[in-house]
C-alpha cells in the first residue's frame, strides 16, 4: 500500500548529513548501486553507504574520472561504465552488474543532467527526459531480477523541487510540437522521476521492492555546468562575488535524504512517496514558494501508469514486475 504523502516524526532534517543519517546502521553484506556516484552529492551517497559496510557499484559515464574522484573513500567500490543516454550502454552495464552480484538491496538513480541546451539522443529523444527518466527506466527494468532477488530492496529515484516547474505533456515529451524550454524540460524529467517511483512502488511491493522519490535540496554541484553565472545570480543562487546562497546545502547535506530513504527503519513497510529534508514531503499549497513541497501531479496514480506505458513504448522495454 502506498504511504500517505505527509511528514512523519524524523530525527533528521534540513542540515542533516548522509553520514549522520546512516550512523549506527550496519550495511555489511548489502549491495548498493548508485548511478552517477562520483560527482557532487553522488560521491557523498557512495561515501556514506560504503563506510556503513555496503558493497558499492557505481555507474559512471566517465569511469576514469570516477576512479580518481572515489579514490579516497574506504570500502568495496566497483566502477562500471554507464551512459544513460545510450540503450546499448545500459544493457551492457546491467550485464556486468549481474556478473558481479546476484542481488541489489539498494539502488539509487542519482545521475542527471539539468537545463542544458536542446540536445537529442540517437533515437531523437530530448536529452533531459531521455537521460534522467528513460535511461533509469530501462536500467531498472534490466536490473529488476536482482532487485527482486533481494526480497527487501529499496530504490531511490532522485527527483527535484524542479518538478514544480511543470508537469508532463505525454503527447509532446520530446518538444517536437512546442518550443524547447530548458527549464520546462527539466521539470518534466524530474516529474517523471517522481512518477516512476510512485508506480514502481505499486508494482514492486508484492516482490519486496519499495521505491521513493527524493528532492536533495539546493546544492551547488557540477549539475549546474550548463548555467552561466549571470543566470545563477538572477535566480539568487549565488551573489555577484560568487558566494553561494546560505540556504543552499552542502553536498554532504544534499546526499542525506537519498541515504535516509535507502536505509531508515522509519520507512519500513512504506514507499511510493516524495521525500525532502530527511522526511516525507508535505503537499504544497497552490501559491507556495517553489522551495519545497509536493505538487499534486506527481501524486497522480493514473498519470504514473500512463507514463509507465509510454516509457515502455519509447524504450521498447516491457517492464511489468
Amino acid at each position: 500500500m502506498t504511504t500517505t504523502q505527509a511528514p512523519i516524526d524524523s530525527p533528521f532534517g534540513y542540515r542533516s548529513t548522509a553520514r549522520q543519517v546512516v550512523a549506527g546502521i550496519d550495511l555489511a553484506g548489502k549491495t548498493a548501486l548508485v548511478t552517477g556516484g562520483y560527482s557532487g552529492l553522488g560521491t557523498e551517497v557512495v561515501r556514506a553507504l560504503a563506510e556503513a559496510g555496503a558493497l558499492i557499484i557505481v555507474g559512471a559515464r566517465r569511469p576514469e574520472a570516477a576512479l580518481g574522484d572515489l579514490a579516497g573513500i574506504d570500502g568495496d567500490i566497483t566502477i562500471l561504465p554507464l551512459d544513460l543516454s545510450d540503450p546499448a550502454s545500459i544493457d551492457a552495464f546491467a550485464a556486468q552488474v549481474a556478473a558481479q552480484t546476484d542481488r541489489i538491496d539498494i539502488q539509487i538513480n542519482n545521475a542527471a543532467v539539468m537545463a542544458n541546451p536542446l540536445a537529442r539522443d540517437a533515437r531523437g529523444y530530448e536529452s533531459q527526459f531521455a537521460t534522467n527518466h528513460l535511461g533509469h527506466f530501462q536500467l531498472t527494468a534490466r536490473l529488476w531480477p536482482l532487485l527482486a532477488k533481494s526480497g527487501h530492496a529499496r530504490l531511490v529515484s532522485v527527483s527535484s523541487i524542479g518538478h514544480r516547474l511543470g508537469g508532463l505533456d505525454l503527447d509532446d515529451l520530446q518538444f517536437e510540437q512546442r518550443p524547447y524550454d530548458k527549464w520546462l524540460a527539466y521539470g518534466q524529467a524530474k516529474s517523471a522521476n517522481a512518477l516512476f517511483a510512485l508506480e514502481l512502488d505499486r508494482l514492486g511491493e508484492p516482490h519486496g521492492v519499495r521505491a521513493f522519490a527524493v528532492h536533495p535540496g539546493g546544492i551547488i554541484t557540477p549539475l549546474q555546468r550548463h548555467l552561466t553565472d549571470e543566470e545563477q545570480i538572477a535566480m539568487g543562487w549565488i551573489d555577484a562575488a560568487g558566494n553561494v546562497n546560505e540556504r543552499f546545502k552542502s553536498a554532504e547535506e544534499g546526499a542525506a535524504t537519498s541515504v535516509w530513504c535507502a536505509v531508515s527503519p522509519l520507512l519500513e513497510g512504506q514507499g511510493g512517496v516524495y521525500c525532502e529534508d530527511c522526511n516525507i514531503g508535505k503537499m504544497a499549497e497552490p501559491d507556495a514558494p517553489r522551495v519545497s513541497g509536493v505538487a499534486p501531479h506527481i501524486r497522480d496514480a493514473a498519470l504514473a501508469r500512463a507514463l509507465w506505458a509510454k516509457s515502455e513504448e519509447l524504450t521498447g522495454v516491457n517492464f511489468r514486475p
